[in-house]
């Protein structure tokens, strides 16, 4: 496992990250057994970073990777993020008395007195503009609560917007082979200022481990059935906002240029570290044989300059104009 620097934070985290979503919920079927055999697996492969929300099963995920912490001698990093608890999700919401409900509890979830990083969970767009947000995020840092601050966002205007709050040490946002837009202006100003940059939903919601088919079924508690169109929350969150059908057929052209002797799995997650701005990339993993292709990723040569230029190609040519201009 390869290590990269976190912002301004002093950490190097592993570049491959563990994403704790899938084990709290919205999945599918998950066993905690499994999840904690998972993450065990993920810090025996070097993993230090864990990434994780109050909202994962309403606290579920939290609670898991607080447990594997306290199991662990290792030191491991945890990020959670707050705000989505937020019903109805508004920017009014993210006042002081709610956020600082939200981070009790997430402390409380975590058995621990200060958070390592806490995000701000995708919030509305005006919430990027409002100052005041991000005075209560400092309050917290004072207070101990916290130790840093970080945002999760939709968009690339939200990510700009973020960095230019100086203690803004981390963005997390959609960054994959169904999503190249992160990696023109942003990248560069978030190294500019020196921004840790969290690539989530690499693996498009599974679509890039190559596993899925035309007839592939999903459980009614699975985001991948009941938010396709965004009913849920942001229709990007859910195959990047890449029609289906048409995923399925850039993935099997992907499988053509995949380089001998990996999965589609790791080219996609190799893809995204060869951009040097991005910190990690966060692939959930709900079972231990996933972690292990997940992380051993890290390990793998660079991938050659024209299979980059390929991919870029199948983007452009398929990808682009349906997700470039929206996020």
């Amino acid at each position: 496992m390869k290590y990269r620097e976190l912002g301004s934070t002093g950490w190097k985290v592993s570049e491959i990250s563990f994403g704790a979503w899938a084990i709290g919920g919205t999945w599918g079927p998950v066993d905690d057994k499994e999840s904690l055999d998972a993450l065990r697996t993920a810090i025996d492969m070097g993993v230090n970073f864990i990434d994780t929300a109050d909202v994962y099963g309403d606290g579920r995920s939290e609670r898991l990777v607080g447990q594997i912490c306290r199991e662990s001698k290792e030191q491991i990093y945890v990020a959670t993020k707050a705000g989505r608890r937020l019903n109805p999700h508004i920017a009014e919401g993210y006042n002081k008395e709610n956020l600082t409900a939200f981070v009790d509890r997430s402390l409380k979830n975590l058995g621990v007195e200060t958070i390592d990083l806490l995000q701000l969970h995708c919030p509305p767009t005006e919430v990027f503009y409002n100052p005041e947000v991000f005075g209560v995020l400092d309050e917290f840092v004072e207070q101990g609560k916290i130790r840093y601050y970080g945002v999760s966002v939709e968009k690339v205007e939200e990510a700009l917007k973020a960095i230019e709050y100086p203690n803004v040490q981390t963005v997390q946002i959609i960054f994959n082979m169904f999503r190249h837009r992160p990696s023109e202006l942003f990248f560069e100003q978030a190294k500019k200022r020196k921004v840790g940059i969290l690539a989530r939903v690499p693996l498009a919601s599974g679509m890039l481990t190559g596993k899925m088919k035309p007839d592939t079924k999903f459980t009614a508690d699975d985001h991948r059935k009941f938010n396709r169109h965004g009913e849920e929350f942001d229709k990007g969150e859910t195959f990047s906002g890449v029609d289906y059908n048409l995923g399925l057929k850039v993935v099997e052209q992907l499988k053509e240029i995949c380089p001998e002797n990996i999965s589609l799995v790791q080219f996609a997650l190799k893809w995204i570290l060869m951009f040097n701005a991005v910190t990690c990339a966060i692939p959930g993993a709900k079972r231990p044989s996933q972690a292990e292709e997940n992380f051993s990723a890290s390990d793998l040569p660079e991938i050659p300059k024209e299979i980059m230029d390929k991919v870029k190609e199948l983007y452009d040519t398929n990808i682009r104009e349906l997700v470039h201009y929206y996020w």
